[in-house]
């Protein structure tokens, strides 16, 4: 039975009744102060946007890799502007109604544990070292099942700060974002990068060129034509299976210096104890992506890369019977250059400085050039410490003077574009067949700008399945025309804040040549195993990408992308794996104040943004360029500022 309430139905005693007024009015005016105290507290609102996001995302998770105790705040940047632009309504939304969520959907997504401020999914080394450390697969893509997928926003750290914009940021990146000084302590004397204050600085030297990265470039174009438009696209391999990371890519100084000659190098190498190779890379605004030559293909297509690069990289080039330079040779175009730099080039000379048995450099370098003779490489010069291969421009020769039992044999069947995690062969992948001796298998490309906008060989020669001479062409206007409203979209494109850019489903390479004229750079990404396979046509053109399956995560570290672009991506994906964990992945690649372009049918793109709602992003819808009654829609989404 229920405890009865103290002087509920009962007469009070005479003594209470003398003061039934005076407590009467003493209860209103409480009543009456305290209704005025909770209306003054409601009127105080946030007054910026970066206010209201610092509310966001406070909850806490049962998400192991969420620590209550170390949970990210927001904190609002100086001189921030909004990346979208007020001159332009996009807003569509009361025209079409948005997609209803169940309440579980609608919780924020709570920031992981700052531990994870630097996290690369596919490339975590606890989960590699399960696997054998025969030719590094350790080091290869691993990534995680489903159950182990994060869903929660990796944070940046707690000093975050927006990027050097182009070009300034080829010399300096803000020690806060990397927060790494190995490199500068390690390798001081070989003046690859220095901590000065609050910034790091890179001079442009390396191990293998103490007068800078200049004057090694100068070198190189003394032996081979790097300002003639003929050399576009390059290749720096990073460290292959030698434990000592004693090499000169860490920085990507060589493609960062390139950039001047109008040369585009993709430079990859494998996530190391140093934690900064691609990343400084990247921060500095120059391509990269964390790579291994191992037991697998390069996520390239064949006849990819006109120069490829090695300098002190360690790969061992003449072991398991040439494997390693024979991947080389199948993303190498006809006539394409191979630069092997630093021991054992010039052995004879240099040996002691390498601090190597001369011996072992003899036969390293006589193994190398047994392995180039018989890929049918030609040697082109031999210079100090620099020697310079060429790829024969057909294989007419080649086939004629192999013997049946002269390994490697040229390959028999298969796709050589192939690459998405497929094991390497030792063999010549064959060349297009030609008629003479003089003839480019494949077809000889234009010089460089002009290879952009010609149309590629590969559709010339109709090897890429239902794209034709007139689709590219049209490919090619439409992009132009969609580029030239982005930048009243997207403030920030047109006043050169953004510098990476990735596309997730490049197609033919329209967007980026789009985007020439604007001082940024385009990872072009084609969806792994799907028809037609473009990725050789966006090479041709003179542009660098990579095929991935966006199920997973992509090699790279967190927050190294300016500008995403998203066409048909989840249309693609949708039936194939979770969206969520596709989006959540593309939080962490994006930069804070980073800019993502959805473009998909009006259905995809609701399900996109009741999503991207939860993850501190603010957005904007629009219509399609053609007017409303065109069933594809567009939203940009602009990532908010918060650090750990």
């Amino acid at each position: 039975m229920a405890k009865e309430h103290v002087g509920s139905t009962k007469h009070h005693q005479p003594e209470g009744r003398k003061n039934h007024a005076t407590r009467i009015l003493a209860v209103s005016g409480l009543c009456i102060l305290f209704y005025v105290l909770g209306a003054w507290q409601s009127s105080i609102t946030p007054t910026t946007p970066t206010e209201i996001t610092n509310k966001v995302g406070r909850e806490k998770t049962s998400n192991e890799a969420t620590d209550s105790s170390s949970s990210s705040s927001s904190s609002s940047s100086p001189s921030r502007t909004s990346s979208l632009s007020p001159s332009e309504s996009l807003d569509f939304e009361s025209h079409h109604p948005s997609v209803i969520q169940d309440s579980q959907e609608l919780n924020e997504f709570p920031p992981c544990n700052m531990s994870y401020s630097e996290y690369t999914p596919c490339q975590d080394t606890n989960r590699g070292n399960k696997f054998d450390r025969e030719m590094l697969k350790y080091r290869e893509r691993h990534c995680p099942s489903k159950e182990e997928l994060l869903r929660c926003l990796i944070p940046a750290p707690p000093k975050y700060k927006l990027p050097f914009k182009w070009p300034l940021s080829r010399d300096y990146a803000w020690f806060d974002n990397i927060p790494h000084k190995e490199l500068s302590i390690e390798k001081a004397r070989q003046n690859w990068i220095k901590v000065e204050g609050d910034k790091f600085r890179f001079p442009g030297g390396g191990t293998m060129f103490r007068y800078g990265a200049d004057s090694y470039i100068d070198d190189i174009n003394e032996l081979i034509p790097l300002s003639n438009g003929t050399i576009r696209t390059a290749i720096d391999t990073g460290c292959g299976v030698s434990i000592a990371f004693d090499h000169f890519y860490f920085v990507a100084s060589w493609g960062a210096y390139l950039l001047q000659k109008d040369i585009i190098t993709m430079s990859f190498a494998p996530r190391d104890t140093h934690e900064a190779q691609v990343w400084f890379a990247l921060e500095r605004g120059v391509p990269a992506m964390i790579g291994v030559m191992a037991s697998q293909r390069l996520p390239y297509p064949a006849r990819a890369f006109d120069m490829a690069h090695c300098a002190r990289c360690l790969i061992p080039w003449s072991e398991y019977d040439g494997l390693y330079l024979a991947e080389v040779d199948r993303v190498l175009r006809p006539g394409g250059y191979w630069i092997l730099s630093g021991p054992p080039i010039r052995w004879k000379k240099l040996w002691r400085g390498w601090e190597r048995n001369r011996e072992d450099l003899k036969h390293e370098q006589e193994d190398i050039e047994d392995v180039a003779k018989r890929l049918c490489w030609k040697k082109v010069i031999e210079k100090d410490a620099l020697a310079i291969w060429q790829k024969p421009i057909n294989h007419i020769d080649c086939i004629k003077t192999k013997k049946k039992n002269h390994k490697p044999h040229i390959c028999k069947s298969g796709n050589a574009d192939e690459a998405w995690y497929k094991e390497v062969e030792n063999c010549i992948t064959p060349l297009p067949e030609v008629s003479s001796l003089d003839e480019v298998s494949g077809g000889a490309l234009e010089k460089w700008p002009e290879r952009a906008t010609v149309v590629p060989p590969r559709i010339n020669k109709n090897l890429v399945t239902g794209i034709t001479e007139e689709k590219f062409q049209n490919d090619t206007k439409i992009w132009r025309e969609r580029v030239a409203r982005y930048k009243h979209i997207v403030d920030a494109l047109s006043q050169g804040r953004y510098r990476n850019i990735l596309d997730m489903n490049a197609y033919i390479g329209g967007f980026s040549a789009a985007l020439m004229k604007y001082p940024v750079w385009v990872m072009n990404v084609v969806p792994a195993n799907f028809k037609p396979d473009t990725l050789g046509v966006i090479y041709e053109r003179g542009f660098i990408g990579v095929y991935h399956d966006w199920c997973e995560a992509f090699s790279t570290y967190p927050r190294t992308y300016d500008f995403i672009h998203a066409a048909g991506v989840f249309s693609i994906y949708q039936d194939r794996c979770d969206i969520t964990d596709i989006l959540l992945e593309m939080d962490r690649i994006l930069r804070p104040e980073g800019t993502v372009v959805f473009r998909d049918e009006e259905h995809v793109i609701g399900k996109i943004k009741s999503i991207v709602k939860r993850m501190r992003w603010n957005t904007k819808t629009a219509d399609h360029e053609s007017g409303p009654l065109n069933g594809e829609k567009v939203l940009v989404a602009v990532k908010s500022y918060w650090t750990g």
